[in-house]
């Protein structure tokens, strides 16, 4: 998986993101809409855009491109891409650029035609700087973690997982996180399999604990208990239910539950966010 895609993953999946990262947090990201686009003549393409969904004197464009390459023309070649777009879509509008480098040193010297645009248009960021931002926001420690040295990543990562779920009460968001967070590993170490990942993770080891077989019998009780009651077929799926808000409380994931009860995904995560709005 390329670099930018898992940046463009990332930002497309929480835009909220971005803001935290460039020191905005409080940006309202249903304002805008993340994509990518190609800039016609030369195929010019920026690795992503944040555009207003409406168009707003108040609003700037984001320009955003990810680099963790020495590229000696890299700036010649922004501002070039920037101002085609400008040309063909004639936009009046604010804009800033937003680069993303792995390392401080892999930055090469823009030229001096370009000084005033990089002071006024051109923010900088190293992921490996950020450290203070990071743990203060969860997006931010993602994107940290995908420049992190390899060896400290599984447990920056488990980290990460444990501050979403003491600090993010949507249960449905909680797990889309955890997912990204996955997807990062399996990025930086793509001869890992899935199930390696999760257990790099921790979160198959819960599957071995004695919470996870209490919480399978007490809900298996449940069941029975509720089953005599019901006495019907139809009443299996309420039953089922009613089971998913204990083995929540218990801390087992939305897959491992959906696995339990013999329930798709789905299913079990519109049950969680349920319970969750009635916190």
């Amino acid at each position: 998986m390329k670099t930018d895609t898992i940046f463009y993953q990332l930002f497309q999946s929480f835009p909220s993101i971005f803001f935290e990262l460039i020191g905005q947090p409080a940006t309202d990201s249903s304002s805008y809409q993340f994509t990518s686009l190609e800039v016609k003549q030369r195929a010019f393409r920026f690795d992503g855009l944040f555009l207003p969904v409406v168009a707003s004197m108040e609003l700037p464009i984001y320009f955003v491109e990810v680099q963790f390459q020495k590229k000696p023309r890299f700036y010649s070649r922004l501002f070039a891409e920037i101002f085609l777009y400008f040309y063909q879509y004639d936009h009046n509008i604010e804009w800033y650029a937003i680069v993303i480098y792995r390392r401080r040193s892999i930055e090469v010297p823009a030229p001096r035609q370009y000084r005033e645009l990089m002071e006024q248009r051109v923010r900088r960021i190293y992921p490996d700087e950020i450290g203070e931002v990071a743990e203060e926001f969860i997006g931010v420690g993602i994107v940290q973690l995908v420049v992190e040295f390899k060896k400290k990543t599984p447990e920056v990562a488990r980290n990460l997982i444990n501050k979403a779920r003491q600090e993010l009460p949507d249960l449905v968001i909680q797990r889309q996180i955890i997912e990204l967070i996955e997807t990062v590993l399996l990025y930086k170490f793509p001869k890992l399999s899935r199930e390696e990942i999760e257990a790099m993770l921790g979160l198959s080891e819960l599957r071995q604990t004695r919470v996870y077989q209490e919480a399978l019998e007490e809900g298996r009780e449940e069941g029975r208990e509720e089953g005599r009651e019901e006495g019907r077929e139809e009443g299996k799926l309420q039953i089922k239910l009613k089971m998913i808000p204990r083995l929540l409380q218990r801390g087992l994931s939305i897959e491992e539950i959906a696995e339990l009860i013999e329930l798709d995904v789905e299913t079990v995560m519109e049950k969680a966010q349920e319970q969750s709005e009635t916190l």
